[in-house]
């Protein structure tokens, strides 16, 4: 077991630790995760607007169109967002201007999806005469293609930049007037580059990018049990090595999984039952379910500790009581610690396996709905679970049970740690 474990140190941890730190990586975890309070606010209107006490929802349907605009601003042009943030966080590594390459990144996706419709007839009540683009282009279905015009976007800046190709001001002008004459160059060419891809060529970037990956998202962030376990074990398992699991798998799942949750609030939105929704295994799904009191579910193992007969064990839980109850787990992992500690690692990995395969069984037999919101990570599991399936309190039990499963999985190994924690503590 040491020589495996030191195996992972020196071979596995530091690839995994270039992976997690690459610019291009770092940039689309940091520019997606930007979005959550838009898409957390989002949900909450999407909440309220389906209260499920009936006198509430009479009195709120005069309203529903009134409701139903922050939900589009805010999860239905997503995408417009996500480009800012990780046009604006290269920018930030390669030391340009931030804001400047945001606003051109911005620029490009726009150009790159959005094919504007001419109403030439006006319809009395409906639309006027002009010009209009449909925002169902910028919600998180177009993902991908914001992160590779974002991406796109800032290397053209960044190579103008790099090799001398700008247009200087003199000394004394303001920063700000600077460095928009110094993007004046960079961004023609971004411009001229996605509109002949997708007004002269024909070329559909966002389409291309979802036919291409679709699969994947299928898999991993689907209605696939074997994929949601995948996600699970690869979480888990860099958490074990010492790495910030959720950190390494962000680049590559978090995209689809603000796709499953805005598809499904979408769809909820435009009222399909909650059972019937189209993604199972949303980042919520984990959260709620999985991951309580954080990845792994610690919680019930915080909650052993308080009852140990290990002083250090005892005192550990009461200060990591609180934090677990709000699914932050630092504490526990590293003041146990779980990582690189085989005892505890093992059952970190088996515990959300079971509670998740138990969760999906539950959600396909319709015994829980589906997530159809997305609500701060540090909201108590059983409280977020019934409000994330439209106030379904079977969700808020299936979160109990599982709590239960937790603690009967994490017990016979925690007893095997507490010996040798005692043993210790004799000894010294």
């Amino acid at each position: 077991m040491n020589n495996f474990v030191t195996f992972l140190e020196q071979k596995v941890v530091p690839v995994a630790n270039k992976i997690g730190q690459q610019r291009h990586m770092a940039a689309i975890r940091k520019g997606i995760v930007s979005t959550l309070p838009l898409t957390i606010v989002g949900s909450f209107f999407t909440i309220i607007s389906n209260m499920p006490i009936p006198a509430v929802a009479k009195f709120l349907s005069a309203y529903q169109e009134i409701l139903d605009v922050p939900f589009r601003f805010t999860v239905g042009i997503l995408s417009v967002y996500a480009t800012f943030g990780i046009a604006y966080s290269l920018a930030q590594y390669y030391k340009l201007d931030p804001l400047t390459n945001g606003i051109i990144g911005v620029m490009a996706f726009l150009v790159a999806t959005v094919k504007p419709v001419h109403v030439l007839k006006p319809i009395k009540g409906t639309i006027e005469a002009g010009r209009y683009i449909s925002i169902g282009n910028l919600s998180a279905s177009s993902l991908f293609a914001a992160i590779v015009t974002a991406l796109v976007s800032v290397e053209i800046v960044h190579y103008f930049t790099k090799h001398n190709i700008t247009i200087k001001m003199p000394e004394g002008v303001p920063p700000e007037v600077s460095n928009s004459f110094a993007g004046l160059l960079p961004a023609a060419v971004v411009l001229i580059l996605f509109w002949v891809i997708r007004h002269v060529i024909g070329f559909n970037i966002a389409n291309f990018l979802s036919n291409l990956l679709m699969p994947l998202k299928g898999v991993l962030a689907g209605n696939s049990l074997l994929g949601g376990l995948l996600t699970i074990i690869f979480i888990t398992f860099f958490w074990v090595l010492g790495i910030h699991g959720t950190a390494i798998m962000d680049p590559i799942i978090r995209p689809f999984w603000e796709m499953s949750i805005a598809s499904n609030m979408a769809e909820f939105h435009a009222g399909v039952n909650v059972h019937h929704l189209s993604t199972i295994f949303t980042e919520q799904f984990l959260q709620w379910f999985v991951w309580i009191g954080g990845a792994g579910g610690t919680l019930a193992l915080v909650v052993l500790f308080i009852f140990s007969k290990s002083n250090y064990l005892k005192e550990l839980g009461k200060l990591a009581f609180l934090p677990g109850l709000f699914n932050i787990n630092e504490p526990i992992m590293f003041g146990a610690p779980i990582v690189l500690n085989p005892i505890l690692g093992l059952p970190f990995i088996i515990a959300p396996l079971v509670t998740a395969t138990i969760s999906y069984f539950a959600t396909i037999s319709g015994i829980v709905p589906m997530m159809m919101a997305r609500l701060p990570f540090t909201i108590p599991s059983p409280i977020a679970a019934m409000m994330s399936t439209n106030w379904s309190w079977q969700a808020a039990v299936l979160a109990i049970i599982n709590f239960v499963i937790d603690l009967a999985i994490y017990y016979p190994f925690f007893k095997v740690f507490e010996r040798q924690q005692l043993k210790q503590e004799s000894e010294n």
